[in-house]
């Protein structure tokens, strides 16, 4: 019988040729083997190399391997990956397939299938939460700059209907975790409470589907589906700094949840005092819980969040690689996950090893050195050089006329160039307040709108940024 089963599969693979390149079937279905056919649940089971093949796979293929599998072992045929987790010690897991589009399209329709719609209202207990099931604690790796966020997003999520922390409003530079840590709560207070009405939704989608609910008269249907969610996590929320519109209708939603002891978790760049453009009353709202920030991570921690990659992805990566990716990412770890999965399809593709040469090679494409920001040692030793005054003058609590410009001006400079909030720039020079920050920044606003001579000063230090990264 396995035989037979294992030709059924062979002749799956000829007829997947036909309709791919000879390049894609060599790089995704020819290193797939099959595993096994269990008769009595009709579940055909292959193996795959690793995750990042399974999830190509099921991005890209799911649609033409449904197809070929129908016609090759049974109609109503269910796939199954078992993927190899850790090949030095021979690890797999077995992971269903999703349904793909043709087997939900046979199913009744029902509000339960589709993208979620302000109008969903009527039936609470049908909703998609639009969560990434990929993004969860256990992928989430702890470290100085996320850990006090991550502990209290798992308390959080144990104790979803505890009023401690709510709102949760967390924030950090674009590439710290945000948008993993909001997902990781919310998958697993799906996983502890099935019945809990979740939902994730950017900003940017909220806004849009408000314009189309205003369009269409239907914007009390909208606000009634959202009071009705019992976890709501709203990502880049610093995209409603010029919606007023958008603003006051959060408002009533946010007041209404927040009263009736629903869960309301928000991230964004920037801490609510720096989100200059929204109201004061949504501000204090906003600011009324946890303020929580991730930072971007250091070196070990960019070294471990490589190596729980290349582990999930079955890769062998040599340590000097692994160090050197985390040295030029930037601190991001987008940069880290595209820099691994450009390397993984490097590997699978031309079949080479990946050494230092060949993570060069991606690094110089996914990270340019040009980009690397500017910190806030660079701006301060530029701009100390300028007024020729020292940096421990600067740190200090001097209120020297030279000295309090070059304060300003290199909190001004940091705000513009740096992705820092107005607290973390405060800290760096002097331990300065927010407060501080922000009055530095309007003073050399407004001085360089009236004193041409001091606004040429401040180009003059701007341009030399440009000449040092140009070098």
């Amino acid at each position: 019988m396995t035989t037979s089963l294992k030709a059924s599969w062979e002749k799956a693979l000829a007829l997947i040729s036909e309709n791919v390149s000879l390049q894609q079937f060599n790089t995704w279905f020819k290193p797939i083997v099959f595993d096994s056919f269990k008769e009595k649940e009709k579940t055909l089971v292959l193996k795959v190399p690793s995750p990042f093949v399974y999830e190509y796979l099921e991005e890209n293929y799911v649609d033409l391997l449904s197809k070929v599998l129908k016609r090759t072992f049974c109609e109503d045929v269910k796939l199954a990956y078992r993927v190899v987790t850790d090949k030095e010690h021979k690890l797999t897991t077995v992971i269903e397939a999703e349904p793909t589009d043709n087997d939900l399209a046979r199913q009744a329709k029902t509000r339960a299938n589709q993208v979620p719609s302000p109008l969903d209202a009527a039936t609470p207990q049908e909703l998609d939460s639009q969560l990434n099931p990929h993004q969860t604690f256990n992928n989430f790796i702890e470290g100085d700059s996320n850990k006090l966020p991550r502990a209290v997003g798992l308390s959080i999520a144990e104790h979803p209907n505890s009023t401690q922390f709510n709102p949760m409003f967390i924030y950090g530079p674009s590439g710290c975790g945000k948008t993993h840590l909001v997902n990781a709560i919310g998958v697993r207070i799906k996983q502890l409470y099935p019945q809990s009405r979740v939902l994730y939704v950017s900003a940017r989608l909220f806004q849009v589907q408000f314009v189309d609910a205003t369009r269409q008269g239907a914007i009390n249907d909208f606000i009634h589906f959202y009071q009705s969610i019992d976890v709501l996590i709203v990502d880049d929320i610093q995209e409603w700094i010029s919606a007023p519109k958008t603003q006051n209708t959060f408002f009533h939603i946010f007041d209404h949840l927040f009263r009736n002891g629903k869960r309301i978790i928000m991230a964004s760049d920037r801490p609510p005092v720096d989100l200059q453009g929204m109201p004061e009353r949504l501000l204090t709202r906003f600011a009324c819980g946890l303020i929580a920030e991730l930072e971007k991570p250091n070196k070990q921690l960019c070294i471990d969040i490589l190596k729980s990659k290349i582990r999930r992805d079955g890769l062998q990566i040599p340590d000097d690689v692994v160090n050197y990716i985390a040295q030029t990412a930037n601190g991001s770890v987008r940069d880290l996950q595209g820099v691994i999965n450009s390397l993984m399809a490097f590997s699978v593709v031309y079949n080479c090893n990946i050494d230092i040469r060949l993570a060069q090679r991606i690094v110089n494409r996914a990270v340019k050195a040009d980009d690397k920001p500017l910190t806030i040692d660079d701006i301060l030793e530029t701009v100390c050089r300028h007024f020729n005054v020292t940096t421990a003058a600067v740190h200090s609590k001097s209120r020297k006329h030279d000295i309090v410009v070059a304060r300003q001006v290199t909190m001004y400079l940091a705000q513009k160039y740096t992705k820092m909030t107005s607290a973390r720039i405060g800290k760096l020079i002097g331990s300065r307040d927010h407060s501080t920050v922000i009055h530095s920044c309007n003073s050399v606003l407004q001085r360089m709108k009236v004193d041409s001579p001091f606004q040429n000063e401040v180009e003059s230090i701007e341009n030399s940024f440009k000449l040092k990264k140009s070098l």
